[in-house]
């Protein structure tokens, strides 16, 4: 009869091999709960769970990790308790990955940072027209360059609008323009990053915003959000009393749809999710901070457009008006 051997070559009792790893195993029950109970996890230590929600599908990276781990171990109970986060990380993002039927579309909006760094506008442009959208919407527009872009998509664009440093060019017609104040408490009259303009399309009129929410950080004391949550509930509030029947948002939200952060624009606005469309940083993208995003619309595709010489990748997505 074969008897097991522990590491130092003595017999190893009876069972073991389920008692090794017991430590790997916490850690993946533990990482189960965090993927699958993430919406629970407390925004108030240091915007914790929003945190977790930025990083989550990232989560699922630790899966092979445990079972290297529980492979070294050799450990039964460890290596079992691995496929808990797997299935976790299945069930909130499974639904995401199942195919999309094409399907019929009246605008194409095409949504991008453009970064006020970015002197490259000319390739900027050339991205964004290779979409052949219907409306561009722009964000971190400089007055530096301001003239080069309207310059750059006049020659397709009839009609255009800015308001601070944020733009919005269509080939329809815009009935209203209004600047829209989303500053958060101590930040100065200067900061001007949200704009709202009535398009008339032939598939009916949409009232368009284009916002920049502000950015958020991660430090010692965990994610700094404040100012962009507080950014947020003013344009949910500006977003649920408009009385369009068509609504859509284009923008940097500074954070992915799952962060609670967020709540106050995409309890009035949304689209339904397909895949990982990540934007952010460009050069090696890891989150998806540019939307677009619908009420009384629908966002029937998005899909993540080329580097154009920004730190963000543009989006372009279908718009169902009907």
């Amino acid at each position: 009869m074969k008897v097991e051997a522990d590491d130092g070559g003595r017999p190893a009792p009876r069972g073991s091999r389920w008692r090794r790893g017991r430590l790997l195993a916490v850690c993946a029950v533990l990482l189960a709960v965090v993927i699958g109970l993430h919406e629970l996890v407390p925004n108030r230590w240091g915007n914790l769970g929003s945190l977790v929600a930025t990083f989550l599908p990232w989560l699922g990276l630790a899966v092979p990790l445990l079972i290297l781990g529980a492979v070294v171990r050799r450990s039964a109970i460890a290596a079992l308790l691995a496929l808990a986060p797997l299935a976790a990380w299945v069930g909130v993002f499974g639904p995401q990955l199942t195919p999309v039927e094409p399907r019929a579309y009246d605008l194409t909006v095409v949504q991008h940072n453009v970064a006020d760094d970015n002197h490259d506008v000319e390739r900027t442009v050339e991205v964004l027209l290779a979409a052949d959208p219907d409306i561009v919407a722009l964000e971190e527009v400089t007055s530096e360059h301001l003239s080069q872009y309207e310059a750059a998509l006049g020659q397709t664009f009839e009609h255009h609008a800015t308001q601070g440093t944020v733009g919005l060019w269509s080939r329809h017609p815009i009935a209203e323009r209004t600047r829209v104040d989303i500053r958060p408490p101590g930040i100065g009259a200067s900061w001007d990053r949200c704009l709202r303009a009535v398009v008339r399309t032939p598939a009916g009129d949409a009232a368009v915003y284009v916002a920049h929410l502000p950015s958020v950080r991660l430090g010692p004391r965990g994610l700094a959000a404040s100012s962009r949550n507080r950014s947020a509930e003013l344009l949910g509030e500006e977003i649920a009393a408009d009385p369009a029947p068509a609504v859509l948002l284009a923008g940097d939200l500074n954070g992915n749809l799952r962060d609670r952060g967020l709540a106050p624009v995409t309890d009035q606005v949304s689209r339904e999710e397909h895949g990982f469309r990540l934007t952010f940083p460009a050069a090696l993208p890891v989150v998806q901070l540019d939307h677009v995003l619908a009420r009384g619309a629908e966002v029937t595709e998005l899909r993540v457009l080329p580097l154009s010489g920004s730190d963000h990748l543009p989006v372009a997505a279908r718009v169902s008006l009907g």
